[in-house]
C-alpha cells in the first residue's frame, strides 16, 4: 500500500482548518502544514493533528509556498488540500480504497475538485486538477497565482473527489494584484496565467481589459484547448456587460474553432437566442447541448446541469412558447429525471396539471 504525504500551506484560516483536517487526517500518513504568516489560532489548531508545522515567509508566489511543502513531505506521495477542503463520507472511502489499491508505477493521480453547488448540496461546477503527486519524481508547482503541476509519466482518474467549502470570501484583489505587480516588473505571463489573469480581470469588472488579455491569448495561439474555449465563453460575457451583444456571439461561436461543442457553450447560445425571443434557435442549441457528451477528464471546467437538467428545463420553456405543450411536458419531466425536486420542475407540474383541469 502506498503511503500519502497531506501537504498544506495556510494563513488565518481558524475557522476552517480543524474541520478540514478531521476528514481526511487518520487516512494519510503524515500531515505537513506550511503556515506563510498567521495571526490567529491557525498554528494552535494544526498541532493538534501534527507536529509537523513549519514557517515560510510569505513572498507572493504560491508554486514556491507549495513546493516547499512539497520538499518537506517523506512519504511516497505528496497529496494537497487547502484549508477549505474536505473529503466527504463517500471520498473518504473512495480515498481509503485508492491508497490500498494503486500501482505505485502511478505519477499522478487526478481527483475531481467540487467547487460550486445548487441550494440542494448538488454540484454545479467541478474539474479535475492533479491531487497526489509522486514524492521526488521531478515535478514542480509553478506560477505565482492559479499554480499548477504538469503530470509526467502515468496519469490515473480516481474516485475520490474533493470538495471546496468556503465560508467567506477572503484576499479578493489579492491574485490580481500579484498579477499586475508581475507586469510591473517587466515578467512575461505564461499562456495559462494570461487566461487566468484576464478571468482576474473579467472578475473586477473591468470588461474591456480583460477582452484585451483574452483576444492576445487567443491569437496567440499557445493555449490549452479547454481554457481556449473557456476564454471564448469570457469573451462573450465581457461584450455583453459592454451591451455588444453582436461580439457575444462571435464570441461563442468561436469556441467552435477549439473542439466539437460543449453542453456549456450550447447552453449559453441557447441563453443568447432566448434573451432575444428567438425560440427556434434556442430550442436547437439546447437540443445540441442534450446531445453533447460529458467528458470531465478533459480537465476542463464541467457545469454538470448543462448536461441534462438545464437544457431539459429550458426546453420545456421554448416549446411552451411554440405551442408545442405535450413536448413541453415532457421536457420538464425529463428535467425531473436529474432534479426531482427543483423549484421550476415543480411549478412547471403545476401549470400542466392546470391546463388539464380547465380542459
Amino acid at each position: 500500500m502506498i503511503t500519502v504525504s497531506l501537504c498544506m500551506i495556510v494563513k488565518n484560516e481558524e475557522d476552517v482548518l480543524a474541520r478540514c483536517l478531521e476528514s481526511v487526517s487518520h487516512l494519510v500518513d503524515e500531515v505537513v502544514v506550511v503556515d506563510t504568516g498567521s495571526t490567529d489560532r491557525t498554528r494552535e489548531i494544526a498541532g493538534r493533528f501534527t507536529g509537523r508545522v513549519y514557517d515560510f515567509t510569505w513572498t507572493d508566489d504560491f508554486a514556491a509556498a507549495r513546493n516547499y511543502s512539497f520538499s518537506l513531505a517523506e512519504k511516497d506521495y505528496c497529496m494537497w488540500l487547502d484549508a477549505d477542503d474536505v473529503l466527504l463520507d463517500a471520498d473518504r472511502a473512495a480515498f481509503a480504497t485508492l491508497k490500498e489499491t494503486l500501482d505505485p508505477d502511478v505519477n499522478v493521480v487526478m481527483a475531481k475538485y467540487n467547487t460550486g453547488f445548487d441550494e440542494g448540496g448538488n454540484v454545479t461546477f467541478s474539474y479535475f486538477r492533479e491531487r497526489l503527486i509522486k514524492n521526488h519524481a521531478g515535478m514542480r508547482w509553478e506560477g505565482a497565482v492559479h499554480e499548477a503541476v504538469t503530470p509526467v509519466g502515468r496519469v490515473v482518474y480516481s474516485e475520490f473527489a474533493v470538495t471546496h467549502r468556503k465560508l467567506h470570501a477572503d484576499h479578493p484583489d489579492r491574485n490580481l494584484r500579484i498579477y499586475e505587480s508581475q507586469l510591473a516588473q517587466g515578467i512575461e505571463l505564461e499562456p495559462r496565467q494570461q487566461f487566468y489573469y484576464g478571468r482576474e480581470l473579467y472578475y473586477h469588472q473591468r470588461y474591456d481589459d480583460a477582452i484585451q488579455v483574452f483576444e492576445r491569448f487567443l491569437d496567440e495561439g499557445r493555449g490549452w484547448v479547454e481554457n481556449n474555449i473557456d476564454a471564448c465563453c469570457h469573451c462573450a460575457y465581457c461584450y455583453e456587460r459592454l451591451e455588444q451583444p453582436g461580439r457575444a456571439l462571435q464570441s461563442l461561436l468561436r469556441s467552435f474553432a477549439y473542439d466539437r461543442p460543449r453542453a456549456e457553450v450550447c447552453c449559453e447560445l441557447g441563453r443568447w437566442f432566448f434573451q432575444r425571443d428567438q425560440i427556434p434557435l434556442a430550442a436547437y442549441w439546447y437540443s445540441l447541448a442534450l446531445t453533447c457528451t460529458r467528458d470531465d477528464s478533459r480537465g476542463g471546467f464541467v457545469s454538470p446541469d448543462c448536461y441534462g437538467y438545464l437544457p431539459c428545463i429550458q426546453l420545456c420553456v421554448c416549446y411552451s412558447r411554440m405551442g408545442k405543450l405535450e413536448r413541453a411536458e415532457q421536457m420538464n419531466e425529463l428535467a425531473a429525471s436529474f432534479k426531482p425536486d427543483a423549484a421550476p420542475v415543480l411549478h412547471n407540474r403545476n401549470f400542466f396539471r392546470s391546463l388539464e383541469t380547465a380542459k
